[in-house]
């Protein structure tokens, strides 16, 4: 990154949107002294966290603000170019907390729940059931007037730190995307509020949105006309072996990632991101 080139564009951002330093400072959650420091370019190699949060604050994408085409391709030593990432059991732990947390609040078994839940789970996903109807169904289950499950999923979002770190880093060096099942809203909701990192995603695959889920062939011809690689040149990031296997079958590199072994399951994503340069 070339820190004067950053503290150049930085400074024009900043000035664009009509802000001060002490104003973008407190967007950003920065300390003064960081930031100023970055504008004259003396800190060498600053955080992309810290750069993405500034990049966020000011409304510009993480592509501007470094100098950096977002149409710059790299490739992994496996030879992808395009890395898609699941969401739920990838970049965030899984749906366990919000069953919990309802199951609380109600006093309703739990089994209960996650029986209605799955029951259902896969026509909100594909946008055949909508997520007032899905909410009503659940509500009359647990013996309550109306409830919204999305906010029980949002309020107990847990990301999973180590892998969101990894794709921001992998956002440096490769085109990424989310290709994930999913309730209709959750996707743009967790971005607006930082709960999935705030990066260029040159592909969101969301089920909701294109009417089908893993491991279903349609998503993942849709998911290849977004990335606009070649089956050979993806690779998938998921926890689930079916989603993998179907991806497999298309030509698509695959990895498979299990939060319970996590320390291992870094370690095989980041040897299956390494640069091709790195493969010497």
């Amino acid at each position: 990154m070339d820190e004067r080139g950053l503290g150049k564009r930085l400074q024009s951002a900043r000035l664009t949107a009509g802000l001060t330093q002490q104003q973008l400072c407190h967007k950003a959650d920065l300390s003064f002294s960081t930031l100023t420091k970055i504008e004259r370019g003396a800190i060498k190699a600053p955080s992309i966290f810290t750069v993405q949060a500034i990049a966020a604050a000011l409304g510009v994408s993480l592509d501007d603000l470094v100098g950096r085409s977002p149409n710059a391709l790299g490739r992994t030593k496996g030879g992808a170019k395009f890395v898609y990432f699941d969401v739920n059991g990838c970049l965030i732990y899984f749906w366990q907390h919000a069953f919990d947390k309802l199951s609380l609040a109600t006093g309703i078994d739990i089994e209960i729940i996650e029986s209605t839940f799955w029951r259902y789970n896969d026509e909100v996903c594909r946008g055949e059931m909508s997520v007032e109807q899905f909410n009503a169904i659940l509500a009359k289950q647990v013996g309550l007037k109306e409830l919204s499950w999305q906010d029980y999923y949002l309020d107990s979002v847990e990301p999973i730190t180590d892998m969101q770190e990894l794709l921001v880093w992998a956002s440096e060096h490769y085109k990424v995307g989310l290709l994930t099942n999913t309730m209709p809203g959750l996707i743009e909701s967790m971005r607006r509020s930082r709960q999935l990192p705030t990066i260029h995603y040159s592909a969101i695959v969301d089920s909701s949105v294109v009417g089908a889920i893993k491991p279903e062939k349609k998503i993942y011809e849709i998911a290849e006309e977004k990335a606009g690689c070649s089956p050979e040149e993806i690779l998938l990031i998921d926890d689930n072996n079916a989603n993998l296997a179907a991806a497999n079958r298309l030509g698509w590199h695959v990895l498979w990632f299990d939060d319970s072994r996590l320390g291992e399951s870094l370690a095989r994503v980041k040897k299956a991101l390494e640069p091709e340069a790195l493969s010497d």
